[in-house]
């Protein structure tokens, strides 16, 4: 079910291909802030008890 792009079609799924890469890089990014953020508390969380 793809539309038809005629001569912009390199152009467009080129676009929609580094669209789809720099989310997923600042997904895996967040992901990877938010578990050494939760370790990090954890940690000063343990200190204080």
């Amino acid at each position: 079910m793809m539309p038809d792009l005629g001569k912009y079609a390199g152009t467009v799924l080129s676009a929609y291909g580094a669209s789809i890469i720099l989310i997923v890089g600042l997904v895996w990014l967040s992901v990877r802030a938010a578990k050494k953020s939760k370790k990090a508390l954890d940690k000063l969380e343990q200190n204080d008890g």
